[in-house]
């Protein structure tokens, strides 16, 4: 029984997650997660009390899995300006996957306290992955200079989501370099 309730949370989570990066958060309704998974429309609530709900589980689930990625790319790099530039280029090859889609999808849409809580909690972890790294390049104010260095990162994420005239790959190559001369205190 268990099992079971956990495959079709599961489910019911890859179908929000395919709504969001379909339509954006309009399209998330339970009626539609019942017709993507195949439940009445009242068991999804046996699942998910709100539509905040659905949208905090998929957050605690999706950005740890993400960061990881980004973790993952800084860890290969050998000197600190690797790690920046691992760290803006893992982040905006991820905006074409569909759990990435689905977060941009979230923070857009009008949310509860919870659900932005645990957004700004997980972007807290992803500025927190790159201090050290602006530390070790002698940066005054790291954590400063983390936070902007995010907002480099958003404002090409968003470039390319909205499908901009530059090719993704031309955006990510000007962020990186905007970011490895911008943080260079």
């Amino acid at each position: 029984m268990a099992e079971h309730r956990s495959m079709q949370r599961a489910a019911l989570l890859d179908a929000a997650r395919s709504l969001l990066s379909e339509g954006g958060t309009e399209a998330l309704t339970f009626p539609a997660l019942a017709e993507r998974t195949g439940l009445a429309r009242s068991s999804v609530y046996e699942y998910f009390r709100s539509r905040a709900a659905v949208v905090e589980e998929l957050c605690e689930v999706d950005f740890p899995l993400w960061a990881a990625e980004v973790e993952a790319e800084m860890s290969l790099a050998g000197t600190p300006e690797g790690k920046v530039e691992a760290y803006v280029r893992r982040q905006l090859a991820l905006v074409g996957d569909r759990r990435h889609r689905a977060v941009v999808a979230i923070s857009a849409s009008e949310l509860d306290a919870g659900a932005r809580e645990k957004i700004r909690a997980a972007h807290g972890g992803l500025v927190a992955m790159i201090v050290e790294a602006l530390r070790d390049m002698g940066h005054e104010q790291p954590r400063m200079a983390a936070m902007l260095l995010q907002g480099v990162v958003d404002a090409a994420v968003r470039r390319i989501e909205i499908g901009a005239a530059e090719e993704p790959a031309v955006i990510t190559d000007a962020a990186v370099a905007m970011a490895l001369r911008g943080v260079r205190g």
